[in-house]
This record gives structure tokens, sequence and C-alpha cells, in this order.
């Protein structure tokens, strides 16, 4: 069995690896995230559906750190008590949530937030 090597400091290079001119310089792309506040967050509460018809809530549209992404994540899970993930700006709390977590997102300050989808 062979060792898989991992390559996640050069990945982080954007795949660069040397360059030959003198002068270069490596430019970070990276822009630093924006922290909107809860009134201006435009929020999208999905229902869909995966494997086997099991039902997943999903909340689209937040911007912000990642840290405070999970801690909205842990709040809304904890408060419907059901399992789920944040990641890319989105949150999912498995099972059909929608109408929990619209009201836990309007009383947390969350104005602009609504149902989306049929």
């Amino acid at each position: 069995m062979s060792k898989q090597k991992n390559f996640n400091s050069l990945s982080s290079l954007g795949g660069l690896v040397f360059s030959t001119d003198p002068d270069f310089k490596l430019e970070e792309d990276e822009a630093p995230v924006e922290n909107k506040l809860a009134a201006q967050q435009n929020l999208r509460i999905w229902l869909e559906r995966g494997k086997g018809g099991k039902e997943a809530t999903v909340i689209k549209g937040f911007l912000g750190p990642t840290d405070n992404l999970e801690a909205l994540a842990k709040l809304l899970k904890s408060k419907c008590a059901a399992g789920g993930n944040a990641k890319d700006g989105n949150i999912i709390v498995q099972g059909d949530h929608r109408d929990k977590v619209l009201k836990l997102l309007l009383e947390l300050g969350y104005k602009n937030t609504k149902k989306a989808g049929g």
C-alpha cells in the first residue's frame, strides 16, 4: 500500500512552485470578509431533499466571517434539536424546521429573511 503525499502547502500557493523572475512577488487574492449587520443580511430558507427523501432546512446567503456563520449554525441546530453543518455561507439543519428557523432569525434581528422556493 503506497502512502499518499499531502500537498496542502503547495495548493495554498495556487499551484505556483517556482518562478525565474527575480522581481516576482506573490499576490494575495483573499479580500477581507466584510461583516454585515444582521439587519443587512439577505437570508433565504429552503427545504431540500437528499438521498432517500431525507429533508434538510438550508439557510442561504449569509455574508460574514466563518466564526459568525458557525455560531449562528450552532444556535439554530440547538434550538431545533437537530444536527447539521455550516460551510460556504450556507447553514444546513437536518429536518423540516423552516417555520422555527424563520421565527428564530427574525428574533435575532435578521429582518430581511424569507422562506424561498415553491
